[in-house]
């Protein structure tokens, strides 16, 4: 089996501080590498489609929040896990591609609620589909029960870094 550069840093740590135990970097690092490689083989079709960037998050969390689409600025801001700002500058550029509309919340005279459009419905509809295929054909190297164990362990892994929080 080849070595991947991070198990190269880690040996060479191994070499020149072996007091330190540097496998934490093993999994870190993999991590971090394996983030930034997603998020450049699954931002294709989202550019394709001329969305920026964490905008097709807003339409898929309007979308799979149900019928009628349609949230305040701070249910979107918790549910896509950004600022309230940066909802508003992407909700800016989907409205003006008329993928989304704003209205005054019936509850609030003062909030809005930010809804899909039909042809926020139907992009988000199909990119949803090609984002799926994309992430079956990205982990097509493991089987079914590599993935299941891999989706569990990055569970517990984040499960324990959000009660570290509290």
């Amino acid at each position: 089996m080849q070595t991947d550069a991070v198990t190269a840093i880690v040996e060479q740590w191994n070499h020149e501080r072996p007091d330190l135990d540097a496998a934490p970097m093993l999994v870190i690092g993999r991590l971090l590498r394996l983030t930034d490689t997603l998020d450049q083989r699954l931002r294709p079709p989202f550019r394709a489609a001329g969305l920026g960037s964490g905008d097709f998050d807003v339409l898929a969390a309007l979308r799979r929040s149900g019928e009628p689409y349609a949230l305040s600025a701070g249910e979107l801001s918790r549910t896509v896990l950004v600022t309230t700002g940066a909802i508003s500058k992407r909700v800016d550029r989907l409205s003006a591609r008329r993928l989304v509309s704003r209205s005054v919340a019936e509850s609030d005279s003062r909030g809005r609620l930010i809804t899909l459009t039909a042809e926020g419905v139907e992009l988000t509809d199909k990119l949803i589909a090609v984002h799926l295929e994309n992430q079956r054909l990205l982990l097509s190297g493991l089987g079914a029960d590599e993935q299941t164990q891999l989706a569990d362990l990055l569970e517990r892994l984040a499960s324990t870094l959000a009660a570290r929080d509290d």
